[in-house]
C-alpha cells in the first residue's frame, strides 16, 4: 500500500503530464491511456486518483488557476498591481511579468490560452482575476501620474488586458510573422520596449535616442 506522500507525488506527476498533453493537443484529444503512459502509470491508477478524465481536467484547471494566482500575488503584493507594469523591472505587461516567472518550455502559457477560451468556471474565474489586476494596475498608474484613466476606466482596463492576453492567444501566429516566439526571452526583449513606448506615448511615440 502506498504512503500518503507517495500518493501525492504520483497524483502531481499525473496532473503535470496531463497539463502538458492538454496544452499541446487539447483535452478532448487526449485519452486517459495516453496520460497514463506519459506518467508511467496504469490507466487504472489515473482513475483511482481522479475518478475520470473530467475529474483530472478539473484538477488541472484548478492547479493552473492557483499557479497564476500565486504569480499575480507576487507581482501585485502591496502596490495595487503597479509592479506588473513596472518598466524598471522589465515588465511592460502581465505577459512580460509571467514570462519572467515561468520556466522555459512551460506548458502553462499554452494551457492558459485554452483555459481562457473555454466555457468553464475556471476560465471565467481566471479572466476575472486578471481583469482585477489590470484595473488595479491602471488605478495605481493613474494615482502615480503615469497614466490617464480615460473616459471609461473599466473599458480601458479591459482593453489593456485584451491587448496583453493577445500575446498568449496569438502566440504561434505572432511568432510566425516576427520569426521569434514572443514569450521567449529574445521575443520579449523585442516586444516589451514597443509596448512601453505605446503605453507611454501612444502610436506616435518614438523610441528614446540611443536605444
Amino acid at each position: 500500500m502506498r504512503s500518503m506522500p507517495e500518493d501525492r507525488t504520483t497524483r502531481a506527476l499525473i496532473r503535470d503530464e496531463a497539463l502538458a498533453l492538454f496544452a499541446a493537443h487539447g483535452p478532448d484529444s487526449v485519452t486517459v491511456r495516453r496520460i497514463a503512459t506519459a506518467a508511467g502509470v496504469s490507466p487504472g491508477l489515473v482513475v483511482h486518483h481522479f475518478g475520470s478524465k473530467d475529474g483530472l481536467r478539473q484538477e488541472v484547471d484548478q492547479y493552473v488557476v492557483a499557479v497564476f494566482e500565486a504569480m499575480l500575488g507576487e507581482l501585485t503584493g502591496g502596490d495595487g498591481g503597479v509592479e506588473a507594469f513596472d518598466s524598471g523591472a522589465g515588465a511592460a505587461s502581465l505577459s512580460a511579468a509571467f514570462t519572467r516567472h515561468l520556466p522555459a518550455g512551460s506548458p502553462l502559457p499554452g494551457y492558459l490560452r485554452r483555459l481562457l477560451l473555454s466555457d468553464t468556471d475556471a476560465g471565467r474565474l481566471l479572466f476575472a482575476r486578471l481583469y482585477e489586476v489590470s484595473r488595479a494596475a491602471l488605478d495605481g498608474l493613474t494615482a502615480a501620474g503615469l497614466a490617464a484613466p480615460g473616459r471609461d476606466p473599466a473599458v480601458r482596463a479591459a482593453l489593456l488586458l485584451a491587448n496583453d492576453l493577445a500575446v498568449f492567444l496569438l502566440r504561434d501566429r505572432i511568432g510566425e510573422v516576427l520569426g521569434t516566439d514572443p514569450l521567449s526571452a529574445d521575443g520579449m526583449a523585442r516586444w516589451a520596449p514597443e509596448v512601453l513606448d505605446i503605453y507611454a506615448g501612444g502610436l506616435n511615440a518614438s523610441p528614446p535616442r540611443g536605444s
